[in-house]
C-alpha cells in the first residue's frame, strides 16, 4: 500500500497516511489532492483547490513580468564618410535611446573600395564613443561582420530617469512687463 505525507488546506501537517485516505479527506472537503513534492520519500500531497492554485501561480508570473525592465537594442547606421550634420543627427538619436534605457548598436557600413579603409570606421566609432561621453558605456569592441563594423553602447549603470522639472516661475516680488 502506497503512503503519502499529507498537508491539509491550512498548511498543517496531517502526517503520513495511505493515499486512499488522503483522497477521501480531499473529497469530503470538496477540494483536490495535489502532489507537490513527488521526489520526497514519501511523496508530499496537499489538499487544495487546484483551480485557485493555478490562478495564483499565473498571477505571480504576471506580477514578476510587470516589474521587469525590457531593454531593447536600437541601431544607428553610419557610413565611413558621413557628413557632420548627419552625424550630429544620429548622435542625438543615440543619446536619446541611451537616456530611455535602451542599448545602441552603432553600425558603420562599407561599400566597394571603402572596405580597404576600415581605419575610417574605427576613427568614426572612436569619435562616437567620445561624443557620447557619460551618456553611453562601450560594451563591446568594434567587430567586423561582412561589410559592416558594429559596436554596442549601453546606458550607464547609475542612470536613473529624472522626472521633468516644472517650468520656472518668476520671483513673487517682480512683475513682468508686457
Amino acid at each position: 500500500m502506497r503512503e503519502v505525507r499529507l498537508v491539509d488546506e491550512d498548511g498543517g501537517q496531517a502526517g503520513i497516511v495511505p493515499i486512499e485516505e488522503a483522497l477521501q479527506r480531499a473529497r469530503t472537503q470538496g477540494l483536490d489532492l495535489v502532489e507537490v513534492a513527488p521526489t520526497a520519500k514519501p511523496p508530499v500531497c496537499r489538499i487544495m483547490d487546484f483551480g485557485k492554485f493555478l490562478y495564483q501561480q499565473k498571477k505571480k508570473v504576471h506580477e514578476s513580468r510587470k516589474k521587469q525592465k525590457i531593454i531593447h537594442v536600437k541601431e544607428v547606421k553610419f557610413r565611413p564618410n558621413i557628413d557632420d550634420h548627419d552625424y550630429d543627427f544620429k548622435l542625438k538619436n543615440a543619446i536619446r535611446f541611451l537616456e530611455e534605457g535602451d542599448k545602441v548598436k552603432a553600425t558603420v557600413q562599407f561599400r566597394g573600395r571603402e572596405m580597404a579603409r576600415q581605419d575610417l570606421g574605427h576613427k568614426l566609432i572612436r569619435r562616437l564613443a567620445g561624443d557620447l561621453g557619460e551618456a553611453g558605456v562601450l560594451e563591446s569592441s568594434p567587430e567586423m561582420a561582412g561589410n559592416r563594423m558594429h559596436v554596442i553602447f549601453g546606458p550607464p549603470r547609475h542612470a536613473v530617469k529624472k522626472p521633468p522639472s516644472p517650468p520656472s516661475e518668476p520671483p513673487a516680488g517682480k512683475q513682468e512687463s508686457a
